[in-house]
């Protein structure tokens, strides 16, 4: 249960709120008490009483009003005896009074019930909405190097399933776990006052109930678990199907893609047929159970009223049984409420896998501001292994000195450290060893928003918006105007076929920019650098998956936008880095070369044997 007090933290804010509902609840739950009451009178004084029983009453005068329940119900009788014997009233005016009183008495109940659930609307939407907001932004804020390690859908499963299972499961059942022990305490205490001897079977018989209800309550939990962790399977498989539509079906795969989905679908309609069962086993189970207990009541205070018990008569017995079978509600409510926790914690466990997980990039308390660059960028003794304690270092021992304004290439087969060298740059890792140093200060010590805010990405893989044109563009500038946007477009050779679309800067480019060829996409991108205006540039094969035409337009525009920037430049096509100031060549996370092209021709080495399988003159 400690997730669910976790869970509970969150209504804080809401304390307001919570109070309200707490305050009507328990009104709600005395107007309910109150209008059972009124079955004693019903009984005792209309129906069970002789006229010399009203005499003796009224002969022995009103009696001392004092504050306990007692003297309130003896002053009750004493008034409803009043009517009965004043001759302008009599017996059916004081039905009438009771129905009118059991009416008001209702309305009460039924008023404070609703104003207890208006105010917990507030709480549980608003919580569901902070928990969502909560891993949204952590989903931000967590290291590249955790999505390595999780599949997206499962995340995109913990974020909608999960968050969906708390608040249908555990806010929904808010209410009833404030709510229903104050019910049962109240009807308890007043059971407890009108007769011990029979209110000691219930404090007996109800534990050994709870018990069965809670090992029920496990299994559940544990089956929920399960079912969530197949549910996030299913949506990784459907993401990976729709995202590799193209794949499945140029291979012919749409049978073992069926297969596959069909058996993970069987799985986890197994294991919710399972999870149906178990809840649906709990409100029957606590009925049978609460009337099992109410049974052995009426036994027992049976007998007592039979052998004229002097603490226990008739009228009194037929109430406390209209009252002990009111506890059985709020029990079974809370039992119900109690199992759909457990299936909410389950969820609860695999979101808080995602709130409590490290976040390995941390910003110095002592952080400084950085808003320019102004001398250089230096790698110094950097060793990187994706896993701690990993032998198998993705960088080795790098040292590379980039001047402000310099273009530096970075070559390798696949594999070889270029993108995780320019990763560690903007602090997507950090390094192992070693450390980077921007202006001669360790980029650690710079706040993580402006490190990153210097600098700019054009990425292999054209990362696009389901939005407009403008709005992609504009990412992340705060107040782009419409002209800064034209001219950036224009710089990224974009201007044009913009212009063709229907729409214009305002039409939708589709999922990932789905609308647009591969070269419209990329230039999207070089825009969206252009309008940054980072002083250093990372450009990751950005050209690799081009035609030749697109190729020359992209890279055009890169041309224009690398002019006075530092840019740090991977690329695979050595046509693209000729005029590079420098080129490094990587292998195995190591430099193995460096220089200018021409430099590095004339060593003969492995950059001339990537020059030569390019056909390269």
């Amino acid at each position: 249960m400690k997730l669910y007090f976790r869970i509970l933290r969150y209504i804080k804010p809401y304390t307001g709120y919570a109070i309200l509902n707490a305050g009507f609840n328990i009104l709600f739950v005395v107007f309910s008490l109150f209008s059972l009451t009124m079955i004693a009178p019903f009984l005792d004084l209309l129906f069970l009483k002789s006229n010399d029983d009203y005499t003796a009453r009224i002969a022995k005068g009103a009696p001392e009003l004092k504050l306990n329940i007692s003297s309130l119900i003896d002053n009750f009788y004493y008034s409803l005896t009043e009517m009965i014997v004043d001759p302008n009233r009599g017996k059916v005016y004081t039905l009438v009074f009771i129905c009118m009183l059991v009416v008001i008495m209702f309305f009460l109940k039924n008023l404070c019930r609703y104003l207890a659930l208006y105010f917990i609307a507030p709480i549980r939407n608003n919580v569901v909405r902070d928990i969502r907001n909560e891993i949204y932004a952590k989903i931000i804020e967590l290291p590249l190097s955790y999505y390595s390690e999780e599949r997206k859908g499962d995340i995109m499963s913990r974020m909608t399933s999960d968050v969906h299972e708390i608040e249908w499961s555990i806010m929904k059942s808010l209410e009833a776990v404030f709510r229903d022990p104050i019910s049962i305490i109240i009807f308890m205490v007043t059971l407890v006052i009108m007769s011990p001897q029979l209110t000691l079977f219930v404090f007996i018989l109800l534990p050994i109930a709870g018990v069965l209800i809670a090992s029920l309550g496990k299994s559940l939990k544990r089956t929920s678990v399960k079912s969530k962790d197949t549910l996030g399977e299913l949506i990784s498989t459907i993401e990976e199907t729709i995202s590799g539509l193209r794949i499945i079906k140029a291979f012919n795969a749409d049978k073992p893609s069926r297969a596959r989905f069909a058996s993970i679908n069987q799985e986890y309609t197994k294991l919710m047929i399972r999870i149906y069962r178990k809840t649906d086993l709990s409100s029957p189970m606590s009925e049978f159970l609460g009337t099992c207990v109410m049974v052995v009541v009426m036994y027992f205070g049976g007998k007592l009223v039979l052998d004229d018990h002097p603490t226990l008569n008739a009228s009194v017995f037929i109430t406390y049984i209209a009252i002990f079978s009111q506890v059985i509600p709020p029990a079974r409510s809370f039992t119900d409420a109690y199992y759909n926790i457990q299936k909410g914690i389950a969820s609860a466990e695999r979101i808080a896998k995602i709130l409590d997980a490290d976040i390995t990039i941390q910003e110095a308390k002592d952080a400084k501001s950085i808003h320019s660059f102004s001398t250089s960028i230096e790698y110094k003794n950097v060793s990187f292994a994706y896993l701690r304690g990993d032998t198998g270092y993705a960088l080795k021992n790098i040292n590379l000195k980039i001047e402000k304004g310099k273009t530096i290439a970075l070559v390798g087969q696949s594999g070889a450290g270029k993108s995780t060298l320019v990763d560690i740059l903007p602090r997507f890792y950090d390094p192992s060893e070693g450390e980077v140093l921007i202006d001669g200060i360790p980029h650690t010590h710079y706040k993580i928003t402006d490190l990153r805010g210097l600098m700019g990405n054009v990425t292999q893989e054209s990362i696009l918006f389901n939005d407009t044109v403008f709005n992609n563009i504009a990412f992340g500038i705060a107040h782009a105007n419409e002209q800064d946007v034209i001219a950036a477009a224009k710089i990224a050779n974009a201007h044009d076929f913009i212009m063709q679309i229907e729409g214009g800067y305002q039409s939708n480019i589709g999922d990932r920019g789905s609308k647009l060829s591969g070269g419209q996409r990329q230039r999207l991108s070089i825009a969206r650098a252009v309008l940054k205006n980072p002083p250093i540039l990372i450009l990751d094969e950005a050209t690799s998956a081009l035609d030749t035409e697109s190729e020359r337009l992209v890279q055009d525009a890169l041309s224009n936008l690398m002019k006075n920037r530092t840019s740090l430049i991977i690329a695979h096509r050595l046509s693209t880095i000729l005029h590079a100031d420098e080129i490094i060549v990587m292998s195995k996370g190591e430099i193995i070369e460096r220089g200018t092209h021409l430099e590095l021709l004339a060593k003969n080495g492995a950059y001339k044997k990537l020059s030569d399988m390019q056909a390269f003159v």
